[in-house]
């Protein structure tokens, strides 16, 4: 008895130093993610652009056979193609967003309003009758001061944006040149088996690989199309508008048509029956269809998913994790979906993951 007890003591000591270790590397971990939460975004584009981007780093690694290299013009590439037109198109519309506010504040402080109106017989009607029921130039003089609130709060979003695309491009760096190590430490975490976690991170791609493409990148140009028919038809502010027509197109059932459409309908209530023809037949034939056409060619083989469960994906992930939920949330829902294929693989074959292999 005497012999057993220390041995008991000692067997108790060591279960309770492994706790300790385990409630200390815990709390490591959450420290860890409290300090790489304000970059979550910025990490988050980062897989993305890994993702999308891997065959130009696997070309160029195989030309140079150095990964530090071939990490580094991969990275170049992807700023160049990326942050200069996004730099530009933000200039663009903070520049043509400023002019706008102006105006819209020059008509709420002066009778310019109902001389712009004046000129239009429908229109001058139109704001007879609201004048009736509201004050037209106090309800623009409102709406200029809230849209000013908004500017000023985008601003400084849009610096934040500037740090967080700065730390995706840092970070996409050691994504292309260490991702064997990454890939091969995150398969030993996942209690999946070799064939299971192909399943599972095939499914993850595909889902940002059509995120990308098939979604952001319609978006952009269904945006820049509908931007360069406002700058034809004489539209102000080409850009900004062309910029909330991409914001529009990312979410499913909405579209860029809630921009052009009102603008075709202002056109043919002022009699410019040209112009409201030609952005109506431009936008309905050209800027609300080019995504069946882009789709296919630039996500290849990947399978549409259904429109309701793509738009709470997309939409639930905005509101949570803000604009990285574009990326995240359709990640997530195909994750879970691939792992719910797995258990179901496993439940009706009866069969281990260790048999799976």
């Amino acid at each position: 008895m005497t012999a057993a007890a220390p041995g008991k003591s000692t067997y108790t000591r060591e279960r309770l130093g492994l706790y300790v270790l385990l409630a200390m590397a815990a709390a490591g971990v959450v420290v860890m993610v409290v300090i790489a939460a304000p970059f979550f975004s910025g990490l988050t584009w980062a897989l993305a652009f890994a993702v999308v981007a891997d065959p130009a780093y696997e070309w160029v690694l195989r030309r140079t056979g150095r990964a530090n290299l071939s990490a580094g013009l991969t990275v170049l590439g992807v700023a160049v193609l990326l942050v200069a037109p996004l730099v530009f198109v933000g200039w663009q519309t903070v520049d043509q967003a400023s002019e706008g506010l102006a105006y819209l504040q020059q008509l709420a402080d002066s009778k310019q309003l109902e001389r712009v109106v004046g000129t239009n017989e429908t229109a001058a009607q139109l704001y007879a009758w609201l004048s009736r029921n509201i004050d037209p130039a106090q309800e623009v003089k409102r709406v200029a001061t809230a849209l000013g609130n908004m500017a000023r709060g985008w601003i400084g979003s849009a610096t934040w944006g500037v740090v967080q695309m700065l730390v995706a491009l840092f970070a996409l760096f050691y994504f292309f040149r260490d991702r064997e190590e990454g890939m091969a430490a995150l398969r030993t975490a996942l209690p999946l088996s070799r064939r299971e976690a192909d399943t599972f991170f095939e499914q993850v791609r595909a889902m940002t690989h059509a995120t990308i493409y098939g979604t952001l990148v319609v978006a952009a140009i269904q945006g820049l199309l509908g931007g360069l028919m406002f700058w034809f038809l004489g539209v102000s502010a080409p850009a900004l508008w062309g910029f909330v027509m991409a914001v529009l197109s990312v979410i499913p059932v909405l579209g860029a048509f809630l921009v052009w459409a009102p603008v075709a309908l202002f056109f043919a209530m002022s009699g410019e029956w040209g112009r409201a023809a030609i952005l109506t037949a431009w936008g309905g034939c050209v800027v609300s269809t080019i995504d069946n056409v882009l789709y296919p060619i630039l996500v290849g083989r990947e399978i549409r998913q259904h429109t309701l469960p793509v738009f709470i994906a997309v939409v639930g992930g905005l509101v949570v994790f803000g604009a990285a939920g574009l990326v995240l949330g359709p990640a997530a829902m195909a994750a879970t979906l691939a792992l719910i294929y797995i258990i179901r693989q496993r439940t009706v074959a009866g069969a281990s993951a260790e048999e799976k292999a």
